[in-house]
């Protein structure tokens, strides 16, 4: 469905999400004053929705929290046009989690490694033990990982992983409960220290991926090619590279933010595995074949939840994801994974055609249109009429207004 020129209620209307959507004000003030420390208000961003994006034969209504102009009308737009192809194919690795345990004041850090090691069976026990109910739905401790430094700035050191897997949660709580309870044990067998006892941000084994095929007519072959060439600049540039991830966050951002999930530590994940060579690059590839198709692949750690956190509580939240359908954590990733290329490809469209200031300065117009006075009806009288005139300012804005 196309949403772009209706009111917000006749979208609401339009999407069902009257009763779902209909809380004012949105985050009560008890509630978000029980959520974090010295609370004087709350600050609203305007919630808009992607309608109908494609993932895996399905359609989502998607929402996002954003401030940017452009960002919802581009992930719209590559969701029409891979909808009339197939949609986005996505899928998600199990949601395991890392907690680290660093353990220093080690004589034989190698030896310290092989104990740890033949205890094993007895660590992953005890951290179960931590959280039963975890462990009744399926999840727990999979696994302990041993990472052995010889040199730092603080000496050698052993650091402990234990592999978590987190269900539908995100898993942070969970995973540092589980290091912090193990870590008198982790000391009596190594006879060492340990300091930092948390989880890790970079979930390499909690990935989502998503990719697209579209046909030679979906673009214009020359534009096809183009976008294949900009995305190579981003792999081999990572001063390019670093736009480009932007970008990529640009849609996955909006709605993390949109289901109450931790939009920091879904964009620290994004950016440390984009250096998991020790080179940062680009988190898509784009290739253009010679029959003109256009195969598009993201791949990017993304560990979000439903239950737990700002989700469970935050009355907003709980709605967005009620908008969507998603009854679990790793669809989500499966949509967020997905918006994210939608967006990148967007992007690499523009800049590869007309460049990224024309379709981003026409809908900047409104907001223009705003800043000088405009309201109602002489919003979009306007902003109209500055993308025509090429000069988005508010001293044209304002010229405009009273003409």
């Amino acid at each position: 469905m196309s949403l772009r020129h209706h009111s917000p209620q006749d979208r609401r209307t339009a999407l069902q999400a009257d009763d779902i959507l209909g809380f004012t004000p949105a985050l009560p003030e008890p509630v978000a004053d029980g959520m974090i420390e010295n609370v004087i208000g709350t600050f609203e961003l305007p919630l808009g929705v992607v309608p109908d994006f494609p993932v895996n034969g399905k359609t989502y209504n998607v929402p996002m929290a954003v401030e940017e102009p452009s960002v919802v009308a581009a992930a719209a737009h590559m969701g029409k046009i891979a909808r009339a192809h197939g949609g986005f194919r996505a899928e998600t690795t199990d949601p395991l989690m890392r907690a680290q345990v660093q353990i220093l004041g080690l004589t034989a850090p190698g030896a310290a490694r092989d104990v740890i090691m033949a205890a094993r069976e007895e660590l992953i026990a005890a951290a179960n033990a931590c959280d039963p109910v975890l462990v009744s739905l399926g999840g727990g401790c999979r696994d302990v990982e041993v990472h052995l430094f010889q040199v730092s700035p603080a000496g050698p050191m052993v650091v402990a992983h234990l592999i978590v897997d987190v269900r539908d949660a995100m898993g942070a709580n969970t995973v540092n409960t589980m290091a912090e309870r193990l870590a008198p044990r982790f000391e009596a067998l190594t006879g060492g220290t340990v300091r930092l006892r948390i989880l890790s941000n970079l979930a390499d084994l909690r990935l989502a991926r998503a990719s697209v095929i579209l046909p030679g007519d979906a673009f214009d072959p020359g534009v096809t090619r183009a976008i294949a060439e900009a995305c190579a600049l981003a792999i081999v540039d990572p001063y390019r590279a670093a736009t480009h991830n932007k970008g990529i966050m640009n849609g996955i951002d909006p709605l993390v933010i949109a289901t109450g999930n931790d939009w920091r530590a879904i964009e620290s994940g994004a950016h440390a595995y984009a250096a998991r060579s020790g080179r940062y690059v680009g988190l898509t590839t784009w290739e253009a074949g010679e029959d003109g198709v256009l195969t598009g692949q993201i791949e990017l750690p993304m560990a979000l939840g439903l239950v737990g956190g700002a989700t469970g509580t935050h009355p907003q939240a709980q709605a967005a994801l009620k908008l969507m359908g998603i009854s679990s954590a790793a669809d989500l990733a499966k949509v967020a994974a997905a918006v994210g290329l939608a967006q990148n490809l967007a992007a690499l469209r523009a800049l590869a055609s007309e460049g990224i200031q024309k379709g981003h300065m026409a809908l900047h117009a409104r907001n223009i249109a705003i800043l000088a006075g405009a309201h109602g009806a002489d919003v979009d009288r306007v902003a109209k009429g500055l993308a025509l005139s090429g000069a988005v300012t508010v001293e044209k804005a304002k010229e405009l207004l009273g003409a």
